[in-house]
């Protein structure tokens, strides 16, 4: 008896331990990431992936060298597809990827966000105790000569965020330490899909996005911000968070093609309508030349 009432005890002890070192980690790293992706088109055959990284100086101090290392990583994942990484300070990131077209914005994006995903079959280490935060960007087009048009899908699951106790309670929360943002640019705007399914109960297990987007709609609503043309949303840390926006590109391979017909068909214009017809003048010379 005096046993069994040591370890409730002692179980007691721990649990409220850890509720008071997030609550205290919550209140101590507020506002400590601000993450802002941004997908900005110049048509549909160019563009660039831009990301902002800052960090507070409450998590620099309190977590060391990892966040510079992670920093590091984001430089060397953008150089290795092609971008760019501009570092304005030891805590602030600059990075640019630049696009051709829409499948390679798919790619990309991707394998940025996912770098893990080719090295799974490959290694063979145990999986890191670490929060897995799954992402998948799709990007559908169809060409209609001058326009394309654009079906942006984009699911991102951070759930692995939210620090979850044993019954299924939210013990912190996980915005005031994560704000994360993602826009998108588009010459003539764009038009989010809003999503009318009801909010699932919050569960411990992580849903994998290979169930397709069906799964990825019964969503909480994402707060949506409209600038001019840009559409910015602000991501939900600790939930599965759900994008689908429309929006039409111009077309450069259709539009030169529609310039090249044109100048063609005004030269064959000029041609027979302000000049002789080059039968006739050449009959003419012809004649003129046997009379002489």
């Amino acid at each position: 008896m005096g046993e069994n009432l040591k370890r409730v005890i002692k179980a007691i002890i721990r649990r409220t331990r850890i509720v008071w070192l997030v609550l205290l980690a919550s209140l101590l790293l507020s506002g400590c990431v601000k993450y802002d992706v941004g997908v900005n088109f110049d048509n549909a055959n160019s563009g660039e992936l831009v990301q902002h990284i800052r960090l507070g100086e409450k998590l620099t101090s309190f977590s060391g060298d990892s966040v510079y290392e992670w920093l590091n990583s984001i430089e060397h994942r953008a150089r290795k597809l092609e971008g760019k990484a501009r570092r304005i300070s030891q805590e602030e990131l600059i990075v640019s990827i630049p696009f051709s077209n829409g499948q390679e914005l798919q790619t990309k994006y991707n394998e940025f966000f996912n770098p893990n995903i080719k090295q799974k079959a490959k290694s063979t280490e145990p999986e890191s105790d670490l929060p897995k935060i799954e992402s998948n960007l799709l990007l559908f087009q169809n060409n209609f000569l001058l326009l394309v048009r654009n079906h942006l899908i984009y699911d991102l699951d951070l759930r692995s965020l939210a620090l979850i106790s044993n019954n299924g309670n939210v013990l912190a929360n996980a915005g005031s330490i994560l704000d994360l943002e993602f826009s998108l640019n588009a010459p003539w705007g764009a038009k989010n899909i809003q999503q009318t399914k009801p909010k699932p109960q919050q569960s411990t297990e992580n849903t994998p996005l290979t169930e397709g987007v069906t799964s990825a709609i019964a969503q909480s609503t994402i707060p949506l911000e409209r600038n001019g043309k840009q559409l910015i949303w602000h991501f939900n840390p600790g939930e599965l968070n759900h994008i689908e926006v429309v929006f039409w590109l111009p077309s450069p391979l259709g539009i030169g093609t529609l310039i090249i017909i044109l100048i063609v068909w005004g030269g064959l214009y000029l041609r027979y309508t302000f000049m002789p017809d080059p039968a006739i003048q050449f009959a003419k010379s012809k004649t003129t030349e046997q009379t002489g």
